[in-house]
């Protein structure tokens, strides 16, 4: 099967990129977890799922029955390292295995999805057929969650099965833009993209901004931005007073004019993926556009490494929980959902995958747990912090199209 089959070319090859080197192309817990990585990556599936015949395509779920009163299973698909794991033995999940003993529902807890879209071209062709997946609970990046709620292709989710969550989803998780409401997501992680620099090879000076990225001679051929074109794009377009939530033609233009200019002027060391780590760990790289979740895990074993949030803004996002349509268990993944949404579970959760806890009262358990982490705004952000995050607004399937064009032409993909 093509992954990629009907889709506009510089789409097809935005996401080829995002799989052979985005965000999702190494491990969450990559500098921490190296030994693991080498495990998880087996569970790598291919595509294997021929399309379905006569697929309609998203014309909207049906309420498919439940069999979680007798079936007490749930078939949950996570990315790569992105729930606890026990120092002594890898393959517990102290969380997981908690959830089990509480609720007497047994979690068959796969990590096959390693990028969005791959994970979307093996699910599609049954989604489109009106059949389950095989999974009850799935977690995929908020602009893709959208996409599925959008066709149809989730379910919606009982509030009433869900009082943890419901009450302590943190307020500003809860205007989604992609799930108004969130009738059919809740935040699994917060993800947000900054600007991070070495010390040492910044001689001490502190990189705040994008402008600087792009325009001081000091770093000259010594900084990168990174291969995602909302990440990049997003965050010069925010430097630029354009709002990056509701962005024209021309301001998406002007951001790419401007990446071009210190292109073509040698600023750039180059673009990236998550490859960037072992050269801002050097200092081969000085500043660079960054993810949150990698400076935490990168600090934890290099004093140098330091991050600035940007006084235009950052992008901010979600990884998100979903009940596929047609999944056999929804009252058991309402169960799990529910289950993390209380605040010393999601504390112990944060602990380990260090992203942005979406739980209120979570950061007063961390403190039990790590205060250093409990004190960390890029796990906890602070109202400063919470007030510049910005999201990169939908795009149509043209818009996409032409956004996609011209950055791969700009990154030379």
């Amino acid at each position: 099967m093509d992954l990629y089959e009907g889709l506009p070319e510089p789409v097809a090859k935005a996401w080829e990129r995002g799989l052979t080197s985005g965000r999702a192309a190494m491990s969450r817990r990559r500098l921490l977890r190296a030994a693991s990585l080498a495990a998880a990556g087996s569970t790598l599936a291919a595509c294997g799922i021929p399309p379905a015949a006569g697929s309609k395509g998203g014309e909207g779920a049906e309420e498919a029955p439940d069999y979680s009163k007798r079936e007490r299973v749930l078939n949950f698909a996570n990315w790569p390292l992105y729930v606890d794991v026990d120092e002594k033995n890898k393959k517990k999940h102290p969380t997981l295995d908690r959830f089990e003993r509480e609720s007497g529902i047994k979690v068959k807890y796969v990590e096959d999805i390693n990028d969005n879209n791959e994970f979307y071209g093996k699910i599609k062709p049954q989604l489109a057929a009106g059949q389950s997946t095989g999974r009850d609970l799935i977690c995929l990046s908020d602009w893709m969650a959208g996409r599925l709620i959008r066709q149809g292709y989730v379910q919606r989710l009982d509030p009433a099965n869900m009082t943890h969550a419901v009450t302590n989803l943190e307020d500003r998780f809860r205007a989604a833009a992609h799930d108004p409401g969130r009738q059919y997501s809740y935040p699994w992680a917060g993800t947000a993209c900054i600007v991070a620099y070495n010390k040492k090879a910044t001689k001490g000076r502190k990189i705040t901004s994008v402008t600087q990225l792009l325009e001081d001679d000091a770093l000259k051929g010594r900084i990168s931005m990174l291969t995602e074109m909302t990440d990049t794009v997003g965050l010069t377009m925010l430097d630029m007073g354009a709002d990056s939530e509701h962005f024209t033609e021309d301001q998406f233009d002007a951001a790419i004019a401007r990446i071009q200019k210190a292109v073509d002027r040698k600023q750039l060391r180059r673009f990236s993926g998550n490859d960037y780590l072992d050269e801002l760990n050097s200092g081969d790289i000085a500043a660079c556009l960054a993810w949150a979740g990698d400076i935490v895990q990168l600090r934890m074993d290099n004093d140098d490494i330091a991050f600035a949030v940007p006084d235009r803004g950052y992008l901010f996002g979600t990884d998100d929980l979903l009940v596929p349509a047609k999944a056999r268990h929804q009252s058991n993944a309402e169960a799990l959902i529910d289950y993390y949404y209380q605040p010393d579970v999601a504390a112990q959760l944060a602990a380990w995958v260090n992203y942005i806890c979406p739980v209120t009262g979570a950061k007063a358990e961390m403190e039990k747990i790590d205060k250093e982490l409990a004190d960390d705004p890029l796990v906890f952000p602070d109202q400063d912090m919470i007030a510049r995050g910005k999201n990169f607004r939908p795009m149509s399937a043209k818009e996409e199209a032409r956004y996609e064009e011209k950055f791969s032409k700009l990154i030379g993909a």
